[in-house]
């Protein structure tokens, strides 16, 4: 088997399997700072298996772009996860794209997922749909202002060409440019996975589901893999947050030894990620939902800012 097939079946598997175990972990890191039980570990990978053995109700007025959209959000987040690097510099599909790619096929699963809030025609899909589009149209350009500031530095948006430069430049986190695109960064991964302040994925409220409205009417399988791709997408942009700007420890090939030292770095800063992720979650309270645009135009605007001062200095 060739290099390449090896390193596309360890990136898959490392997408499917990793990315149910960080959403749980976050879950019971919460809990825990609720001072809660919580769920286990691996209660995601059970809640998983049992919409996969369940039934499915359709409604009635939907159309093709309901049954469609959990595969096609689950092939776009899956192919958005194969062209970032993960464990090794070299992602399997980089030749496919840059973060450009990346942020396109995030937006083609949303604009489904979007749809597919309409099409149930239920009102509580259609006000989820307007929402998610609301925050989409600040926290996408936000993403790619921040990623960008790292690419000039490397001189290319393929995002292994800019892990390996970043791997020979590892001090430069400290400059000013850095800083901000990390923080911008984060702000748009607290967005974009649903968490508090911006939204809250416990709740089934009206004044504050967002993502939750949007799959109100699935069931079964489809939400199965709804709620994997959420996973998926949450692992990707936790990735792309670590590894563009902490890079140390990928691998620079994919041989078994490097590899087993990398997936273990690699999982100490997803894990470090998602405790910080989940403090500032547990430390604030739910944003009204006229103020999110406010939280992500700040994210716009240290992005900008991260740019402008790539050039100054």
């Amino acid at each position: 088997m060739s290099e390449q097939a090896i390193a596309l079946l360890v990136q898959l598997g490392l997408l499917l399997l990793l990315a149910p175990f960080i959403t749980g972990f976050s879950k019971t890191c919460k809990a825990r700072l609720q001072t809660r039980r919580g769920p286990g570990l691996l209660q995601s990978y059970r809640d998983l298996h049992k919409l996969l053995r369940k039934g499915m109700v359709i409604p009635d007025t939907a159309s093709w772009i309901f049954p469609a959209t959990p595969y096609v959000l689950f092939v776009t987040t899956l192919l958005a996860g194969l062209m970032i690097p993960t464990v090794s510099a070299q992602a399997p599909l980089s030749w496919a794209g840059g973060v450009l790619a990346v942020v396109y096929l995030l937006a083609l699963g949303r604009f489904f997922l979007a749809l597919a809030g309409l099409d149930a025609g239920s009102s509580f899909g259609g006000l989820g749909s307007s929402r998610e589009m609301t925050i989409a149209a600040i926290a996408e350009p936000a993403l790619m202002l921040a990623v960008f500031t790292v690419a000039l530095g490397a001189g290319s948006t393929n995002l292994s060409t800019v892990a390996e430069f970043a791997l020979g430049q590892s001090w430069r986190f400290l400059a000013p440019s850095q800083m901000l695109a990390f923080a911008a960064l984060f702000i748009v991964l607290i967005a974009e996975t649903g968490r508090i302040p911006v939204d809250n994925p416990a709740t089934h409220l009206e004044l504050t589901m967002i993502h939750e409205a949007m799959i109100l009417e699935y069931s079964g399988p489809y939400l199965a893999l709804i709620e994997w791709s959420a996973s998926i997408k949450q692992l990707v942009l936790m990735t792309l947050l670590v590894n563009v700007f902490f890079p140390f420890g990928l691998s620079t090939d994919w041989s078994a030894l490097p590899l087993a030292s990398s997936f273990a770095l690699f999982v100490v800063k997803l894990l470090l990620l998602a405790g910080v992720v989940v403090l500032v979650e547990t430390t604030n309270a739910k944003l009204r939902l006229f103020r999110v645009p406010e939280l992500l135009a700040v994210a716009f605007v240290l992005s900008a800012l991260a740019l402008i001062s790539m050039f100054i200095f």
